[in-house]
């Protein structure tokens, strides 16, 4: 196993999935499949033993859930991706895992392809769910969550950011594209992921959905 190749832990609690996706992991070249579990907390447990790249977490399980489950995950292995597994493409689970770090969801009856892409995108840096989608999701459920009303106001972590990086957060809080933000503010795609990897360096967030969730819950992002 080379230095760069990307180890996954499946964390579902049907063997059957679980053994979909370890075949079709392991013909891919780059990628490991370390471990499985069929629970969260065996999901916990095991990435804190095994320290995987990414973690594909399904979200609706007994006991601990993959919403519990990611929390811990990130709390104790900050480093760790979590992609969340789900059965539907607009699901309030998913969507309350985001909040709590994962960084994007999938589809379970998504095409192989599509699985190792997202695995790819995440073990890089980048999300697994087109931010626009999750800007979608918060419109639909953060008002149905129990927490939603409660969740704290971080204003004051962007008093780090400046003017112009403001702007690319506010920007980064629509789902725009470095396409788009480079066009509202007449910049050159090169300088505006320049400035999108400072906002995420400076605010500590993951990656865009992150940035998503947190423009929304500031109040930067109109609901």
């Amino acid at each position: 196993m080379s230095d760069d190749t990307i180890r996954v832990l499946l964390v579902d609690d049907q063997s059957m999935l679980r053994m979909g996706f370890r075949m079709v992991l392991s013909a891919e070249d780059g990628i490991e499949v370390v471990g499985e579990a069929g629970d969260g907390a065996a999901g916990v447990s095991m990435t804190k033993a095994l320290q995987p790249d990414v973690v594909l977490m399904d979200v609706r399980m007994p006991g601990v859930d993959g919403i519990e489950a990611t929390r811990r995950i990130l709390a104790e292995a900050p480093g760790a991706r979590v992609i969340i597994l789900t059965t539907f493409d607009l699901d309030e689970y998913a969507f309350a895992a985001l909040r709590v770090g994962a960084s994007g969801f999938l589809l379970k009856d998504a095409r192989p392809a599509e699985l190792v892409a997202a695995i790819r995108a995440v073990a890089a840096g980048d999300a697994a769910v087109a931010p626009r989608v999750t800007r979608r999701m918060l419109e639909l459920f953060a008002e149905r969550l129990p927490d939603a009303a409660a969740a704290p106001k971080e204003d004051e972590r962007l008093a780090v950011l400046t003017p112009r990086e403001h702007e690319i957060f506010a920007a980064l809080g629509e789902g725009l594209s470095n396409a788009e933000i480079a066009e509202r503010f007449v910049l050159s795609e090169a300088t505006v992921k320049t400035h999108v990897a400072r906002v995420l360096g400076k605010l500590g967030l993951r990656d865009r959905v992150q940035a998503v969730v947190l423009a929304y819950e500031t109040g930067v992002a109109g609901r």
